[in-house]
């Protein structure tokens, strides 16, 4: 019975939310343009697909994603994992952040890993596609945001783990991010940008959201509301720099064959 009064609650929160998405595009249609929009029958059909998919995704979080992130971080930062074969000191003066390689590794391959599948890096990586002829591939882009969140995250997981002040990393990123976008492709720069915000979405966000705030709780000396939050940013800032710097490097091969193409030209 409590499983099915919380896939009651779930349906009826995500008929809720989306009611008024609904309303207002039926509404504009019917009122302000005044058409009968074509295929009506399968735009309803898909709308009530919509919320079964929302609903069971959100199920899927509450069940697994967020229990997984949170449970992966508490084993990792487990002082019996941490210091297997070694003398264990009871005080938050001593955590070293070398002792939390493991974290770092799984921060940077569950960043890489959820980015990859993230269907709205999909959704634009196609449209970035179609838009410009080719010249944009599809998986350069996904690998190249992917690469960004998980160098990303893994900051993110350090930062917690030595306790700094976040602002000064964000800082320092974006005064990179101001630099490179100066230099960059300037048909790059606002996909970059965008990049960043589409991240932090259905499937990245659960796992990091849980991973920052286990780590936060289980690592001496932190605080969970100070410290856990936060990765998210870290996951929206690195994806600008990696995506602008894989079109810069782009841009440099290309230059160089060209030249090379000219030289062996000039040459003959």
């Amino acid at each position: 019975m409590e499983i099915l009064q919380q896939i009651w609650d779930v349906t009826l929160g995500t008929v809720t939310d989306v009611l008024p998405i609904a309303a207002i595009i039926f509404g504009f249609q019917f009122a302000v343009i005044r058409k009968k929009p074509a295929n009506l029958g399968q735009i309803l059909f898909g709308f009530v697909w919509v919320l079964v998919g929302l609903s069971l995704f959100l199920l899927g979080l509450e069940w697994c994603l967020f229990p997984l992130g949170r449970l992966m971080a508490e084993q990792l930062t487990d002082p019996n994992f941490i210091h297997a074969g070694k003398a264990i000191v009871d005080a938050a003066s001593q955590v070293d952040w070398t002792d939390y390689h493991w974290v770092y590794l799984f921060a940077f391959l569950i960043g890489f890993s959820t980015t990859i599948a993230e269907p709205s890096l999909i959704a634009v990586a196609i449209k970035a596609n179609e838009v410009s002829g080719g010249a944009i591939g599809i998986w350069g882009l996904r690998l190249a945001v992917a690469l960004g969140v998980a160098i990303g995250i893994s900051l993110g997981c350090y930062r917690i783990v030595v306790g700094d002040p976040i602002h000064w990393y964000i800082i320092c990123g974006y005064i990179v991010v101001v630099i490179q976008t100066s230099f960059a492709p300037k048909m790059i720069v606002p996909l970059a940008y965008d990049s960043g915000g589409v991240t932090t979405s259905t499937v990245t966000v659960p796992l990091v959201a849980a991973l920052g705030l286990g780590l936060s709780e289980t690592v001496p000396g932190r605080n969970p509301l100070i410290d856990g939050f936060g990765l998210i940013a870290f996951a929206s800032l690195f994806p600008m720099i990696s995506v602008m710097a894989y079109a810069q490097i782009s841009e440099y091969r290309a230059r160089a064959k060209s030249t090379d193409e000219e030289s062996a030209e000039s040459s003959t």
